[in-house]
């Protein structure tokens, strides 16, 4: 059972960082660029403002004059290009309503004073220029205004500019570097794939290597190094397990027969015992090697009802616990693909298992289930723990109550049944109550 390995999520987590980090920079470099360029230009508008004020009071400074108005006159007379004041200064009123002659005043201030002046000359609507001039009455002081709404009218257009533009900018960011880590990772994900499907029984197959000769290139190509010392150190094991276990059967044989030609004895019966066990782990180790090294099956079509029931049954005339009961539920024709011998095996270990550590029965089933063939080996013991459940298949493992050397078995029936599952493009798990090993059916 091949696990999901977890650089799928991290592959997307490092793109989405690098999306999330390149569009904060130009967000961040077009906020400040934004905000300079409109500092800039209002800066700019207003000073031209200012100076058009300023060459309008000049302009007209030349033509400042009083005249006395006569009474009942509420407007003095309005004569072209002059500026005209009324004598006594209390209230002015002039030809060109953007400028205003004051009389008095001897300083020139800004803001300008609540003097009347105010109302004429809105900050935020005019630009204000002051001029100190002589008339005829005394001392006076020649106002002049520049209307802003030209200035407010291109921080508008700017404003409208960069409020749609400035998002733009950022999505074609944001999708130009998803797009572009997307391609620079794209090696990092085919490597990845490739390392999700490579196990024990292909070693020798390799990632892929890019073109790009960069820094994912040399990553690829550190992976091949490891996956060519890994495979060879693999083989090594293989070959050694393989050479010892067969190398073992003879010696252990001739023992074995010695022992039951020497006189009976409680010596000899010990001794017979761990020789049958030292019989059966290097069987076990034999099948291992076979197993890994990937021999092809001798695959045919079987009733795996028929498989198990037999087997079982047999198992359970040569167990040492009469005292537990075989129970069996199988369907018929349940035909699969599959090795015989394999297959017995498989049943052999589960069956042995179960009735290790049955308090009193043990159940055999066999069923079709959504397009596969389903064996259940159930038993009424303990159970095995939740955190324990995936331990029970790694090699030479045991439960802790399982230690006792009595207990039998080296921790290798389980993960040989799961090898053999798998090799059958099945899988085998713990399912609570006992072991569930499911096949592909045969196609009708």
């Amino acid at each position: 059972m091949t696990a999901r390995w977890p650089g799928a999520a991290v592959l997307s987590s490092v793109r989405l960082r690098a999306t999330a980090a390149a569009t904060l920079v130009v967000a961040l470099a077009l906020g400040g660029v934004a905000l300079a360029l409109v500092t800039a230009l209002r800066g700019t508008l207003e000073s031209s403002a200012d100076a058009e004020a300023a060459k309008k009071a000049a302009a007209a400074a030349p033509y400042v004059e009083t005249r006395k108005v006569g009474p009942g006159q509420v407007k003095p007379p309005q004569e072209e290009g002059k500026l005209i004041m009324r004598h006594d200064g209390t209230v002015t009123k002039v030809a060109d309503p953007d400028v205003l002659l004051t009389k008095g005043r001897t300083a020139v201030t800004k803001p300008l004073p609540d003097d009347g002046i105010g109302g004429w000359a809105k900050p935020d609507e005019y630009a204000v220029a002051a001029r100190k001039v002589s008339t005829a009455t005394g001392p006076a002081v020649l106002w002049s205004r520049v209307s802003l709404e030209g200035v407010a009218q291109a921080l508008q257009t700017l404003y409208a500019a960069l409020l749609p533009g400035v998002p733009a900018v950022l999505l074609v960011v944001a999708g130009m570097t998803w797009l572009s880590m997307g391609r620079a990772l794209a090696p990092v994900a085919a490597i990845r794939a490739k390392l999700a499907h490579i196990t024990a029984r292909d070693l020798h197959q390799r990632v892929p290597v890019p073109d790009s000769k960069d820094e994912i290139a040399a990553l690829a190509t550190t992976v091949n190094g490891t996956l060519d010392r890994l495979e060879t150190a693999v083989e090594r094991h293989k070959r050694f397990v393989a050479d010892a276990a067969h190398e073992l059967r003879s010696p252990i044989a001739t023992l074995r027969a010695r022992l039951e030609l020497a006189e009976p004895s409680e010596l000899t019966q010990e001794a017979l015992a761990d020789v049958e066990r030292l019989q059966h782990l290097a069987a076990d180790l034999l099948l291992l090697a076979k197993l890994d090294a990937g021999e092809p099956l001798r695959a045919a079509e079987l009733d795996l009802g028929q498989v198990a029931a037999e087997e079982a049954l047999r198992r359970g005339s040569a167990r040492r616990r009469p005292e537990v009961r075989m129970e069996l539920d199988i369907e018929p024709d349940v035909v699969m693909r599959g090795s015989r011998a394999h297959l017995d095996r498989l049943v052999t270990n589960l069956t042995d298992n179960a009735v290790r550590h049955a308090a009193s029965t043990v159940r055999v089933r066999v069923r079709a289930e959504h397009h596969q063939a389903v064996l259940e080996v159930l038993d009424d013991g303990p159970g095995i723990p939740p955190e324990q459940r995936e331990a029970v298949f790694d090699r030479f493992t045991r439960l802790d109550e399982a230690r006792a050397r009595d207990a039998g078995g080296a921790g290798l029936g389980l993960p040989i049944a799961r090898d053999i599952a798998v090799l059958h493009d099945g899988s085998l798990v713990y399912g609570g109550s006992g072991f569930v090993a499911k096949f592909p059916l045969k196609p009708a």
